[in-house]
């Protein structure tokens, strides 16, 4: 992996802040009108993941970085409970929770393969 000089250009901060726009507007229906603290937890848990990455990737030291890089995947983790939950309740269809939960099962293994790498690698 070449040197990487902004975090926007990693793919799992892309992935990231596509889950948490995906999570947005399909929180933005009106079976969500009147269910503000899922609504709201589940867009916090979401935009974390981006958030995460983008911290530590500016503490610009590969320690600091991983740390956040596992509170990413620990976010992601998070998000699929609530998707779960949310089919569980009715309040999103099955097509919609296959679709968020594939899209965050890949997102935490490419986490997970990521913070492997910087484990292991000093480059």
């Amino acid at each position: 992996m070449g040197k990487v000089n902004r975090f926007e250009d990693l793919e799992v901060w892309q992935k990231g802040m596509q889950l948490a726009e995906d999570i947005f507007f399909i929180t933005r229906n009106e079976q969500f009108a009147r269910e503000y603290g899922i609504k709201d937890q589940i867009i916090r848990a979401s935009i974390s993941i981006s958030n995460n990455i983008s911290e530590g990737f500016e503490y610009d030291n590969r320690k600091d970085f991983i740390k956040f890089l596992r509170y990413s995947k620990g976010s992601t983790g998070e998000v699929r409970n609530m998707v779960v939950y949310l089919k569980r309740v009715g309040l999103i269809s099955n097509e919609v929770h296959d679709k968020l939960t594939n899209d965050a099962v890949i997102l935490s293994k490419q986490l997970f393969a990521f913070i492997n790498y910087l484990k292991n690698n000093n480059n």
